[in-house]
């Protein structure tokens, strides 16, 4: 039997399954947390929000180790899971959106996204070309420093019209979080150093209840269990600039899902294929199809996960499903979830430094491999990060363009995208074809 096959007995498949979980679910719970902050939901629709999430990201999980017939599934140790890559593009939604109609408007473009991809995922094969390293580097790079304001700003205290916002109680709660965070990392060993982050938001908020910083009113309001009610949130809308900033983030997702597919793949030792990767981002198309239903967002797959495969090198694909039915059970239990809520923003903002930090270092390492010693290279690269800048550096600067040009280039992701695939096609696709006859007629 393959390893990817093997059905583990108990004892060495929890424990497998737990260190799963432990590296995605801070990940998992960052998008509904910073987009429900964004539209100024309540405790309980926080709560609520979490938890679709979590079933979202188990149902998907689920169907990506398992399968479903010919359609749907990869059968890898592949966890699928609320990607931070749409956070950017749905908080610039959120901002140019009437209050009431933020996440219906959100959840429209998300119901898009998922159809695009279901449509596109067969072909996306022969659209890899256009997504090379050097784009998709960009891309992520840009997702790590355009998410950095949020950290700063929940260090501060997250209420932005607070009195006491940036008062020093709340710069120290974020600076021992992310002091717990970096000693773990550095003297830390194995399984410990792998929840380094959630060890880390666990001390702050230990250490935010003397001083009052600390909110357990989720807990006596959540329910032990229920399960999400469709459309919750308000039936979805459809906001054409909206609709086209996330069909952007969503290529670009699935180009993380194919690149971790293939890798995963090399490291069970069971190459990914077309059809495989087919499969695989069909489950990505089906579950962000799903989302906006139960109130989930843009699914991908999870890279921490395939580091997890490869440092442990527990390849069994039932072990990731365990992970998945353990999502689908933090789901289904809201009071599970709302104890995520009762993190105060100043640890979130702490761990929040080093989890998109992350990010901008691994767009930053998939930039190295990607030729830069080439003079056209650094000049793609050069321009799209500063499209992809301007906006954090000067948010008017775009006040003036049309209400969706606003939100297609508000959005530091969706911009510097667009700027790094055409510009990827002006140096490397245009006229390629005529200058290689000219150089072949020519030997």
């Amino acid at each position: 039997m393959h390893p990817v096959d093997e059905k583990l007995p108990a004892a060495r498949l929890l424990p497998a399954a737990l260190q799963h979980i432990a590296a995605m679910y801070a990940g998992v719970v960052t998008p509904p947390l910073i987009i429900g902050q964004a539209v100024g939901l309540d405790t309980a629709g926080m709560t609520r929000l979490i938890a679709a999430s979590l079933l979202i990201a188990g149902l998907a999980t689920l169907l990506q180790t398992l399968g479903a017939g010919g359609f749907a599934g990869n059968r890898l140790p592949f966890v699928n899971a609320a990607s931070s890559a749409g956070i950017a593009p749905m908080l610039a939604i959120a901002e140019t959106s009437a209050p009431g109609h933020q996440l219906p408007q959100i959840y429209g473009a998300v119901l898009v996204a998922g159809a695009f991809c279901l449509a596109v995922g067969p072909f996306f094969g022969r659209l890899l070309r256009f997504f090379p390293p050097l784009v998709t580097g960009v891309v992520i790079t840009l997702i790590g420093v355009t998410l950095m304001p949020v950290p700063v700003a929940w260090a501060q205290g997250g209420d932005t019209d607070a009195a006491d916002f940036g008062a020093m109680r709340y710069l120290a709660l974020a600076a021992f979080t992310l002091a717990v965070i970096l000693v773990i990392q550095r003297f830390g060993r194995g399984f410990v150093k792998q929840v380094a982050l959630l060890m880390g938001m666990f001390a702050g908020t230990l250490a935010a209840i003397p001083f009052g910083l600390a909110d357990f009113s989720a807990l006596e309001s959540a329910p032990l269990a229920a399960l999400p009610t469709p459309f919750a949130f308000g039936h979805p809308e459809f906001q054409p600039a909206a609709v086209l900033s996330l069909c952007i983030v969503m290529l670009v997702l699935m180009t993380e899902s194919s690149a971790g597919m293939l890798a995963l793949g090399e490291i069970c030792e069971r190459p990914a294929d077309g059809r495989t990767i087919t499969r695989g981002l069909r489950t990505d198309g089906v579950a962000t199809l799903l989302g906006p239903v139960f109130g989930g967002f843009p699914t991908s797959a999870f890279a921490q996960n395939v580091g997890v495969v490869s440092l442990t090198k527990v390849r069994s694909r039932y072990v990731v499903a365990a992970a998945g039915c353990a999502l689908l059970v933090l789901g289904a239990f809201p009071v599970l979830g709302a104890v995520v809520s009762l993190v105060p923003m100043p640890v979130l903002g702490g761990a929040g430094i080093v989890l998109f930090g992350s990010i901008a270092v691994s767009g930053i390492r998939t930039l190295s491999e990607a030729g830069l010693d080439d003079s056209s290279n650094i000049i793609l690269v050069a321009v799209a990060l500063g499209a992809g800048i301007i906006p954090l550096a000067a948010p008017a600067f775009y006040a003036g363009f049309p209400s969706w040009a606003q939100t297609v280039l508000g959005s530091g992701i969706s911009a510097g995208a667009l700027v790094a695939v055409l510009l990827n096609l002006f140096f490397h696709h245009l006229g390629t074809h005529s200058r290689t006859a000219v150089a072949l007629k020519s030997s």
